[in-house]
């Protein structure tokens, strides 16, 4: 196994000599989920790997989604079976390995009138579900009249309503289902960081053998060698290949979903709904916490890739969506706390609408030799890596005889999931508490650090007994936050106040209201433990406050 790095932003120095002196097998441009994802496999089978990302880890689309695992119930209108079954059955593995990120969630189905689906054929299009996609029996479908329906979703408009459905669905965190699965593949001998780009390949003899790079934030210059090369880079994809010269035939189509968060009071259901829209689509609407989240819109979209915004047509879609089946709800512009917005990264078929584009992932082999993956789910991230983590052991059989060592994620448990089942967890937080008892957290602080970290909570709490000691803290909510930030600072490579306050946290998302008082604090911190300048500090917030603004700012 190669030299293992702690997972840390204090050791960016350490990290970048390394990837400029050392040759690898496998270098992975794109730190989302399906590079994440890839950098695992492939350490896993005994490559040595490197992966850079131009941004955060997971910035792009893969802080963006409906943040579900989930079986491709839609997909089933396609009649893309094999894509349901695998991903179905991928959702289940997921869920083992990332007990304290992976949640079931019930969701309901409305069945209403002028619907895209009618009662009887929800019920066997969910049996078929079911059936492909391995669903346990105690989570399989099931079918429910108009006054049981009523009673399930008491908001639901009763005059268009005929019946439901209730069948699973898996709740996930993107961002920190990324950040576990990037920790895994580093603490297995991965060399992985975040901000810095591919700038253009070294290549000898018309093959590809390295990347010319820099590190954004230092500014410092790095040529990484690599016998196989992956771009992994979701929205970004053909902007390499471009690079390359290999932009030719098939390319993406990217298409925009946007999410929209109101507080829970306003919208309080009683489980997540997935709905119909007029015009043939279906939305979803889940609670988290104190909030509920309501997405997606599919429009093709042609425009900046780094940040796609929430338009004001998208956010009226979604409210009128939602006032329509929901009508004594009754949503307005005031009461959005937050928003997102996410490029999916598809390939294009002539003719065909954003909705009607298949999800399924496809690899592509340029004259140069770099590989290219793009398209796929989140849910189907594993398989999407296993594919082309196959070809890279061809190529290099052919090359160098190596050995073919088969995929064995499917068995192993991501960073902080180290649970003997999920059923453990309620009890774990239960005792964290009582163990955090001296800190005056309650039992709801504990428990959201839990679904975050898992079993890594425990240094987070440790920490957080030090903190309070040293600096005599007294406000709980406070000395777990700045824990929370040398935790992330340490152990998952946040180098900026949006790595922490959106993409490791959520926070921004779900939490905006209460953010006023915190991230003064959280950027104090951070400075402290990274060392800023109080130029770099304000960088950092004002950053971080055109986030914040732009979470409800529509164009």
């Amino acid at each position: 196994m190669s030299e293992i790095f702690t997972f840390s932003a204090l050791l960016r120095n350490k990290i970048t000599d390394t990837l400029n002196q050392k040759k690898f097998d496998v270098l992975v441009i794109g730190g989302g989920i399906t590079g994440a994802g890839i950098a695992l496999d492939a350490v896993s089978r005994g490559l040595s790997v490197a992966l850079i990302e131009k941004q955060d880890f997971s910035q792009g689309t893969s802080s963006r989604s409906t943040k579900l695992i989930h079986g491709g119930l839609r997909y089933l209108k396609q009649f893309e079976f094999g894509l349901v079954k695998e991903v179905g059955q991928e959702r289940a593995i997921v869920y083992k390995n990332a007990p304290h990120l992976v949640v079931p969630e019930k969701m309901l189905l409305p069945i209403i009138k002028k619907g895209s689906l009618g009662y009887y054929s929800s019920s066997i299009g969910l049996w078929l579900y079911d059936w492909l996609a391995g669903v346990a029996i105690d989570e399989r479908r099931q079918m429910f009249n108009k006054r049981k329906a009523e009673a399930l979703e008491p908001l639901l408009k009763p005059e268009v309503l005929l019946g439901c459905a209730l069948y699973i669905e898996y709740r996930t965190d993107d961002a920190r289902l990324v950040a576990e699965t990037m920790k895994t593949a580093a603490e297995r001998g991965a060399v992985c960081i975040n901000y810095t780009e591919a700038i253009d390949f070294i290549y000898e003899n018309g093959k590809v053998t390295g990347v010319k790079a820099i590190d954004n934030l230092s500014k410092k210059p790095l040529d990484i060698f690599a016998k196989k090369i992956i771009n992994a880079t979701g929205p970004w994809v053909d902007t390499l290949r471009k690079k390359d010269n290999s932009l030719k035939k098939k390319h993406l189509h990217l298409t925009k979903g946007v999410h929209i968060v109101v507080p829970y009071k306003r919208f309080p259901l009683h489980q997540s709904v997935y709905f119909d829209v007029r015009g043939g689509r279906m939305i979803f609407a889940i609670p988290r916490g104190k909030s509920t989240y309501i997405g997606t819109t599919d429009t093709d979209y042609v425009g900046e890739i780094d940040n796609p915004n929430v338009k004001q047509v998208d956010k009226e879609y979604l409210l009128t969506a939602v006032n329509e089946l929901f009508p004594s709800v009754k949503l307005t512009d005031a009461d959005i706390t937050s928003s997102w917005s996410g490029l999916r990264p598809l390939i294009h078929q002539e003719g065909k609408s954003p909705s009607e584009l298949s999800r399924k992932d496809e690899i592509f082999i340029s004259p140069s030799g770099v590989l290219a993956i793009a398209g796929g789910k989140l849910t189907g991230y594993r398989k999407m890596a296993e594919r082309i983590v196959d070809l890279v052991f061809k190529q290099l059989g052919k090359e160098e005889k190596l050995v073919f060592k088969s995929c064995s994620t499917d068995s192993i448990t991501l960073n902080g999931g180290d649970f003997a089942s999920p059923t453990e967890i309620p009890s774990y937080i239960e005792k964290l508490a009582k163990e955090a008892k001296m800190l005056e957290a309650d039992l709801g602080q504990v428990k959201s650090l839990v679904y975050k970290y898992g079993t890594h909570t425990e240094k987070i709490i440790e920490k957080a007994r030090a903190l309070q000691a040293e600096r005599k803290l007294t406000d709980p909510y406070q000395i777990l936050l700045l824990a929370e930030v040398w935790y992330a600072v340490n152990y998952e490579m946040v180098n900026t106040l949006n790595d922490f306050l959106i993409r490791r946290t959520g926070r921004l998302y779900f939490e905006r209201k209460s953010l006023d008082l915190v991230y003064p604090q959280v950027a104090k911190e951070m400075a402290e433990i990274l060392g800023w300048t109080e130029e770099q500090k304000q960088r950092n917030v004002d950053e971080f406050h055109k986030e914040y603004l732009a979470a409800v700012t529509f164009e």
